[in-house]
């Protein structure tokens, strides 16, 4: 494998031209199908098959008109203080200012009047519309209607805000990109001593991010996407094409000021870090990839859009980063040998082999103290609490916070949101048992809220009497779709764990309810969903973790050719994970420094964080691991004993690792800076979960784990060794090809190169 990708790295470097315009044109090509092609995208978190998800599908069948994932918006209204929203005044106005939504594609609204949703003192009021059309579906002529509305009110003297899904996204801001862009391009002018040499990892990652973005937005038309799959591609083709490109940059420097001829010292680069490069970017991959295995779409068109992303910064930096070598010739790299002479060592980094000695002399402190850290900071994750983000996540003074906290304040945070419970009767047996079914699920339902404690701040029932006129009104109801409705509102937010608990009595309150009756009854709403989601990926995580972990260790076994290096690669990713996972709860959960983060409250964790992480952060660390240890395996394959080849190996790699943790952790750092409560956890996550892998496990607890187990972490069955492949990725017998044909005058059958090519 090395000698082909020797062979690749050189011929970029020779046909640097055809190279780049080939990339330069694949760029233009997807930008154009980009501008031609781009649809909608959504933030819709959906999953067929769970009871809650099967209720709104149910009411959407049997309903004519009604759509079960349409757009709501919460009108606000509110006037000053000794005047009431029930003055005629006020009534009018209301009434006019909702008339404004006649012709848009609107399902329903339901004034504060005909709701009862009016405050004690009557200065506040909210009306809730629901549109045919899904957010992302939604027309700008749908969102102006509401902005009219807005307008009505407010001329006549009365506050208006607007909450909920309809209300348009908002545009993406730049500043997450800008701020890893500048982490990077610092970090890399110091590592590598040139604002050039800095630049051409940052051009690199910068294209395959481009053909990324633009290739999702293109496929856009013919797929709903969820809006995060560009902008996780995105963190992610940053993060690994920078340090992907980082590592071949310092090898190729390392073998130019080495004596190489520049166009070798390109394959030799590609061959050897860019071997190490294939197979990091395979295991994240693999961990990206493995996210389908949860049946969720939005998180299959995440991992599917990263790991493409992933695999062009692969590509892009086995090829271009070459041809862009080529180009600059010494500026980038000066050779510091004489024409001819032989390769001499590369120059060792004395602080990362200070630290290497220091930690294999102290190896069971440090493996003691490294764990302990590890253990104490992962300790929150053991009270994690998860849920879909809401409206109080969004940024203080905005209308969706402002509507939020308004309701909250003067109905109740479970007003934000209540629970549905849909009692499906066609399987009933007549329509006199229909109608004792929904008095049987409003009998249990009412028995609940009448509990001590019950959590319930009140109950709406499917027929608001017992006149014959409301009693007709439902037997016709049942009669046509078969289905009637009850609302709950909770006491507390649809985050709070009280609510979650309150979903689990309510569906254990109507369990028997089919048996009984031949009806069913089933509970959604948001939170509902976001518990009955969380529930499917916990089923589906063991499978998930063994086959990524499974596939990911069986491929480092072929990389090291070694049964314990992968194993302590695996367990280790384990500890970055908990810390991660503990350091987002104390901070988003907790509360702790979360002003640092710029939240003004405690929120649960996002639904889909442990899922997520564990796949992107494990194949980040897997590619550290790669990185670091190879260069280890190496001196260990060329004859140096096995505590030793720990200490050269860590000189070599050690700062460049460094270096590429700090980028990638500047990069997901930058996204923290967003409004958006999704990428700013993502963010936060993933920079914690590498900063904790790079430093505290890669180079702290692998090297002290590493000197303790000795010659026997290389250790593996003779029969494994003979059945599993060989890839070279340390170089070995690329270097053997290389000096037998440099010793007949070539390097390559009938080929003699320059010797100061490029």
């Amino acid at each position: 494998m090395a000698w082909r990708l020797f062979r690749l790295g050189r011929w970029s470097f020779q046909h640097r031209k055809f190279v780049s315009l080939g990339w330069f044109l694949a760029l233009c090509a997807i930008l154009l199908g980009s501008l031609l092609m781009s649809g909608k995208t959504n933030d819709n978190f959906e999953l067929s098959g769970i009871e809650s998800t099967d209720a709104f599908e149910l009411i959407e069948k049997r309903t004519p008109g009604a759509s079960a994932d349409g757009a709501t918006a919460r009108i606000v209204f509110e006037v000053p203080a000794g005047e009431s929203l029930t003055d005629a005044p006020h009534k009018r106005t209301v009434g006019r200012a909702l008339a404004r939504l006649d012709g848009a594609d609107v399902q329903a609204v339901v004034d504060p009047y005909t709701a009862g949703t009016l405050s004690a003192d009557g200065r506040v009021g909210y009306a809730t519309v629901t549109f045919t059309e899904s957010p992302a579906d939604l027309t700008e002529e749908d969102r102006d209607r509401l902005e009219d509305v807005r307008t009505a009110a407010e001329g006549r003297g009365q506050d208006v805000v607007i909450g909920g899904d309809a209300l348009a996204p908002e545009a993406h801001s730049p500043v997450a990109e800008l701020v890893g862009i500048g982490v990077a391009f610092l970090v890399l002018a110091l590592t590598l001593g040139s604002l050039l040499a800095a630049g051409m990892p940052l051009l690199t990652a910068l294209v395959g991010v481009g053909i990324g973005m633009f290739a999702v937005s293109a496929l856009t038309m013919f797929v709903e996407l969820s809006s995060l799959t560009g902008s996780l591609g995105t963190m992610l083709g940053l993060a690994v094409g920078i340090d992907y490109a980082l590592f071949i940059m310092t090898r190729y420097q390392a073998e130019v000021r080495a004596g190489r001829p520049r166009d070798e010292a390109a394959g030799v680069a590609v061959g050897t870090a860019g071997s190490a490069v294939v197979f990091a970017g395979l295991t994240v991959i693999v961990a990206l990839v493995g996210l389908s295995l949860a049946g969720i779409g939005f998180l299959t068109q995440m991992g599917l859009g990263g790991a493409f992303t992933v695999a062009l910064s692969v590509f892009i930096a086995l090829t271009l980063l070459p041809a862009l070598l080529g180009f600059a010739g010494a500026r980038v790299a000066p050779n510091r040998a004489p024409t001819g002479a032989r390769p001499r060592p590369v120059r060792k980094r004395a602080t990362a082999r200070l630290w290497a000695e220091a930690v294999v002399r102290l190896k069971w402190p440090a493996t003691v103290v490294g764990i302990a850290a590890a253990a104490v900071v992962s300790i929150p994750a053991l009270s994690m609490q998860l849920s879909l983000p809401d409206d109080s996540t969004k940024p203080t003074g905005s209308d969706a916070r402002v509507a939020y906290d308004l309701i909250s304040d003067h109905f109740g945070p479970g007003a934000n949101g209540p629970l549905v419970v849909v009692v499906d009767t066609r399987g009933t047996t007549s329509a006199t048992a229909a109608r004792a079914a929904v008095a049987l699920a409003t009998e249990r339902i009412d028995s609940l809220a009448a509990g001590s404690g019950s959590g319930v701040a009140g109950v709406i029932p499917a027929v608001s009497d017992d006149t014959p006129e409301s009693q007709q009104a439902l037997a016709q109801q049942l009669e046509m779709s078969g289905i009637a409705t009850m609302t709950v509102i909770p006491t507390t937010g649809p985050a709070q764990q009280e609510t979650k608990e309150l979903v689990a009595d309510i569906r254990d309150a109507v369990s028997d309810l089919e048996a009984a009756s031949g009806a069913r009854a089933l509970v959604t709403g948001q939170t509902a969903v976001g518990i009955d989601i969380s529930t499917e990926l916990r089923n589906v995580f063991p499978v998930y973790l063994t086959v990524v972990v499974g596939l990911a260790v069986l491929l480092l076994i072929a990389v090291f050719r070694s049964i314990w290096v992968p194993v302590k690669a695996a367990l280790g990713f384990l500890l970055s994970v908990g810390v991660s996972l503990g350091a987002t709860v104390a901070v988003f959960q907790w509360g702790w420094f979360n002003e640092l983060v710029g939240i003004d409250g405690s929120t649960p964790v996002l639904f889909i964080l442990p899922i997520l992480l564990t796949g992107i952060l494990f194949g980040l660390a897997m590619d550290y691991e790669v990185f670091l240890v190879t260069r280890m395996r190496e001196a260990h394959v060329r004859g140096t004993p096995a505590v030793r080849a720990i200490v050269d190996g860590f000189a070599h790699s050690g700062r460049v690792v460094a270096a590429a943790a700090v980028i990638m952790v500047g990069v997901f750092a930058g996204f923290v800076l967003t409004d958006d409560i999704i990428l700013k956890t993502i963010g936060f996550a993933l920079a914690i979960g590498v900063l904790a892998d790079a430093f505290l496990v890669r180079m702290l607890i692998v090297p002290a784990v590493m000197a303790i187990v000795g010659e026997r972490i290389w250790w593996m069955p003779k029969a494994m060794s003979r059945a599993v492949p060989s890839f070279d990725i340390e170089g070995e017998q690329l270097a053997r090809r290389l000096e037998e044909q440099a010793a007949s005058g070539s390097t390559r059958p009938g080929v003699r190169v320059p010797a100061n090519a490029g």
